[in-house]
């Protein structure tokens, strides 16, 4: 997991920010997909 996501990760989690991740969580899971 890069760096920069990890952060934001952490600051949405930190500000209990349920958008933030249910986004985040969407990025990550189609940065994943294309990987593959």
């Amino acid at each position: 997991m890069p760096v920069w996501f990890q952060k934001q990760m952490k600051k949405a989690f930190l500000e209990k920010n349920r958008y933030q991740i249910k986004l985040l969580n969407q990025c990550w899971y189609f940065y994943r997909r294309t990987l593959n």
